[in-house]
């Protein structure tokens, strides 16, 4: 029998390791005559798939476990029917020994003593009985063979190893593990826990640490609660072994050589991480909480939402710690953190995530109950967004908020079901427990190092203020605050169990807390293994980046001949390399451009603006969930051959030392997606990092992003930011969801020059909008409304030579030959509306009219489209003309901007006219003939209104 078949039977079944020979003798005793075996196991081999005349590959693992489970609980077990089948009673209660022992394996969580409170009520595990694998008292003293069981022998007595399974997995934590597939995996958890029985001896250092950490932990609250009663700080008492946890990740993780740690984390122990775990002086805090503002600061935000940096030392060298800034919305600071994590691995070539590391914070409500968390695992291996695994940890208060009936919060036995998703194992700990912390603590870093796979750690605690210091709890809560007021403090448990284990004297446990609290008083640093004079070595130098004025000009431009060399480079393909038809003609017509025989379109100038830019020095990155092809087919940045599907990347080979560039498709996710790049960008100053929409509308998922970082995460946090965001728009018939971009929402979030809102019209326009993001050091975020019709428009061409002279135009004038003095209107719009104005301007021959295009909606180029207007001096009209209803697209944000020009004017009392849509609830109309019905009278309103 191939052993690739009888692994396949018994490694992902609940019948595991010592019972192999017996599903093996079954199977032979089958091949050589199915009816030798009982019906029921000769079914089950007759579904298995065959392969290469063997039954028993490639089978579900799913499929196999459940006829597994199934034939665990029946009373007919299948039973060979002839020559050496298992026969003897006792070898039958062997098997059933087995399968006790993967039962506990699998479900000994369940009966875990998880909840500090005593309150969870958990219904027994009838899988975790003797009776059920029908064994009794009578046979607690037999001996059995322990199978793969790392208890230390081959055999044992049935009373000592159900003893060792109840002590290794129904103790104060639980571990899931057994989903996992991979066999190494679990085998791995098997040997670390079993062979400890989950409880590793410490030395009393160790323990004299972990009650230290707990004394500061606790000590930081009670003292923020005597001064500034009643405030909120939203503090992690009931959860205070968050900070030895943190500790032991950071220590551990250093050894191991980790240079850099990230944490995202929401409000619920924010502070005491920052004082305790990075070392922010608690000075500043106190200041803080006194309302002294800092200079500089913008708007600022509350205190515990703030970010953080230092370093620390650990036994493996200097780890350089940052907090992320996090606003309200709890998850969504996750795949940021991702973001900046893979940000700082590529600066340091870290392909394998040895260096940098992930930790996110979650709270239990959030962690089931918000999408993001869902995409931000879904994110983890993919070769975008893998970060080489994420350690999360679960501050699970057993409360969201007010609610707290799991009928309410989720539908699921756990917070963290959702990480099974990707086979991640979860850890369940009691959080009075601190050494148990410590023990899945430690786990943990080691399982993440060495899979380089997520893993959860949920620590169950309880919160003892309620949602904030503010709040009364009782009022929804009434029996569980009834037993919280009476439950003594993780660090008074723990410090009881050393004084009674002579670990330490009363007098040295109060000693400790005084210690603390004369450091809070005096102002001190108090995490002890601070770095007060970090290595800069490895920072990011933003004071390049600082101080500059949006109005600055920067020149993009780039030389003639060097740019054709860039372009004859990504036309010439390796022998072998077979195009699908229509992509070959976009390739051999970007020759026919790079000669200057062809006139240049979108794709080609755009490609261009990341071939100079990588010349240049900068790294490229691009993602979205077409980035490759384009959505409308006119990027073609990654070739696929026809012969053998392989892709070819020629942005990758420009040069032997050329920077990195990056183009994924990205899993399809917004948020998530948006949130990591964000992320990137804010770690990666001088790299172009592009988030391109399907389709404009699509950002509409991942709002929260635009709203709580890309837009205000400068003034909030003093974080910038130059991410550009690429959003096709326009309107072409067809239907009201992929039609427009929601100009509005940006244009209404803009403020104090916190983002820019461009809108390029034509080739040339992108190049340079696309390197100016980048040479030029001003580092905010860029939303650019990209066309879709236009990729090909005959009239949207542009020359080499305006790529290699030109710059980014805030506003283009108009480019025919018309006499200033004959036009008394001008029309000005943005987009692809020109071009239909264009045409309709000169199928009339209304030599009258100037048509402007405004390419920067903001910051408003107010000095730029007065210069533009000042040659017409005898205007009557002037009118903007929009694609998008009245209520939608730039006219009520941008028209104070425009008047504001007119009354400057020399010619006086010049009004601002509208032509467009009417208001709309819905972007756009979802019939062809009304929309072109609407667009051509927009188009007449705007020549004749």
């Amino acid at each position: 029998m191939p052993d690739s078949v009888m692994q396949q039977l018994w490694s992902t079944s609940h019948l595991d390791g010592g019972n192999a020979s017996y599903v093996e003798e079954l199977y032979e005793l089958y091949l050589q005559d199915p009816n030798s075996v009982a019906e029921e196991w000769r079914s089950y081999f007759q579904k298995l798939p065959q392969v290469n005349g063997h039954a028993g590959s490639d089978v579900a693992h799913s499929t196999v476990r459940d006829h597994f489970l199934h034939l665990a609980k029946s009373n007919r077990r299948p039973q060979a029917a002839s020559g050496g089948a298992v026969s003897s009673e006792h070898e039958k209660k062997q098997i059933d020994v087995l399968r006790l022992i993967q039962a506990f394996r699998m479900r000994g969580h369940q009966a875990s003593n998880l909840d500090p409170l005593g309150l969870w009520k958990r219904e027994e595990i009838v899988d975790l009985t003797l009776a059920d694998y029908d064994l009794t008292d009578a046979d607690l003293d037999t001996v059995f063979r322990t199978g793969e069981l790392q208890i230390g022998k081959d055999e044992a007595t049935l009373r000592e190893i159900l003893d060792a399974l109840q002590v290794t997995y129904c103790s104060n934590f639980g571990i899931e593990y057994m989903h996992i597939v991979d066999s190494t995996q679990r085998r791995w958890f098997q040997q670390r826990i079993e062979s400890v029985r989950g409880k590793p001896q410490l030395g009393a250092d160790t323990k004299r640490h972990l009650l230290e950490r707990l004394t500061a932990a606790e000590g930081l609250e009670k003292y923020l609660g005597t001064k500034y009663p009643g405030t909120k700080r939203f503090g992690v008492e009931g959860g205070e072994s968050l900070i030895p946890m943190l500790d032991e990740i950071i220590q551990r993780s250093g050894s191991y050589g980790t240079q850099e740690v990230v944490l995202g984390m929401a409000h619920r122990g924010r502070l005491n991480v920052l004082v305790n775990t990075l070392g922010k002086n608690p000075r500043d805090l106190f200041d803080e909480f006194e309302g002294k503002k800092k200079v500089d600061m913008g708007s600022g935000d509350v205190k515990y939402h703030q970010g953080f940096s230092s370093n620390v030392m650990t036994s493996g060298g200097e780890v350089h710690l940052a907090l992320a800034f996090n606003p309200s919305h709890l998850e969504i600071v996750s795949p940021v953190v991702e973001g900046s994590v893979r940000a700082r691995q590529d600066r340091r070539l870290d392909t394998t995530g040895d260096k940098v590391l992930p930790i996110s914070i979650h709270g239990d409500a959030a962690f089931a109950g918000q999408g993001v968390v869902m995409e931000t695992f879904q994110m983890s291996q993919t070769r975008a967004y893998k970060t080489g695994g994420t350690i999360h940890i679960v501050i699970n208060n057993q409360v969201g908020f007010t609610t707290s009936r799991q009928d309410d919060a989720r539908s699921t036995e756990y917070c963290t079901d959702v990480a099974k998703m990707i086979q991640a194992p979860i850890f369940h700990v009691n959080g009075d427990d601190p050494e148990a912390v410590l023990f899945v603590t430690q786990l943990a870093v080691d399982y993440r190092m060495q899979f380089k796979r997520d893993v959860v750690i949920d620590m169950v605690c309880y919160r003892r203020r309620g949602h904030n210091e503010a709040d009364e709890p009782s009022g929804t809560q009434p029996l569980m605050y009834e037993v919280i007021t009476k439950h003594p403090t993780t660090r008074d448990i723990y410090a009881e169990r050393l004084v009674g284990e002579g670990v330490l004297t009363s007098d040295e446990v109060q000693e400790r807390f005084e210690e603390y609290r004369n450091a809070l008083d005096n102002g001190d640093h108090v995490v002890k293994s601070l770095v007060k004079e970090p290595d800069t070595g490895s920072f990011v130098d933003w004071a390049p980046y600082l101080n500059h004025k949006w109005t600055a000009r920067h020149d993009t431009s780039f030389d003639l001949k060097t740019l054709q060399e860039l372009a004859n480079k990504l036309t010439d393909l390796p022998d072998g390399l077979v195009l699908q038809r229509q992509v070959g003609k976009i390739i051999e017509d970007r020759r026919k451009m790079a000669a200057g025989a062809l006139a240049l379109n979108w794709g080609f100038a755009e490609t261009m603006a990341y071939a100079t830019l990588l010349h240049e020095g900068h790294p490229v990155r691009i993602t979205g969930q077409d980035v490759g092809r384009g959505t409308f087919s006119h990027r073609h940045a990654v070739l696929h051959s026809q012969n053998d599907g392989r892709a070819y990347v020629p942005l990758r080979k420009l040069s032997e030392n050329q920077p990195r560039f990056d183009i994924h498709d990205s899993l399809l996710s917004e948020e998530a997606v948006l949130a990591f790049e964000y992320g990137y960008a804010t770690t990666t100053p001088n790299a172009l990092v592009i988030w391109e929409a399907q389709f404009g509308d699509f950002f509409n998922g991942a709002q929260v992003v635009v709203d709580q970082f890309i837009t205000s995460g400068e003034h909030k946090w003093g974080r910038l930011c130059g991410l550009t965001m690429l959003l096709p728009h326009g309107y072409e018939g067809q239907g009201p969801e992929h039609s427009s971009a929601r100009l509005e929402r940006f244009l209404q979030l803009s403020a104090e020059h916190n983002i820019q809102v461009c809108v390029p019209s034509t080739p040339a326009q992108v190049y340079h909008m696309l390197r100016r993001q980048v040479i030029r050091p001003l580092r905010k975020p860029l939303i650019a409304l990209t066309p879709k019709s236009l990729l090909r428009h005959k009239l949207a061409t542009s020359t080499l030579e305006e790529l290699a002279e030109g710059s980014f135009q805030t506003v283009i004038p108009e480019v025919d030959a018309i006499d200033p003095k004959k036009v008394d209107r001008v029309v000005m719009c943005s987009g692809k509306v020109y071009y239909d104005l264009l045409e309709k301007r000169r199928n009339e021959e209304a030599d009258n009219i100037a048509i402007v295009r405004i390419e920067q909606l903001y910051p408003f180029p107010e000095d730029d489209l007065a210069e533009v207007l000042a040659p017409y001096k005898h205007l009557k009209k002037v009118v903007w003309c929009q694609e998008e209803p009245m209520n939608q697209g730039a006219w009520y944000c941008s028209q104070h901007h425009m008047r504001r020009v007119l009354s400057q004017h020399k010619t006086k009392n010049l009004y601002l006219d509208y032509a467009g849509r009417e208001a709309s609830a819905a972007p756009a109309c979802g019939h062809p003939s009304m929309h072109a019905e609407q667009q051509e009278k927009l188009l007449q309103d705007a020549f004749t209104v």
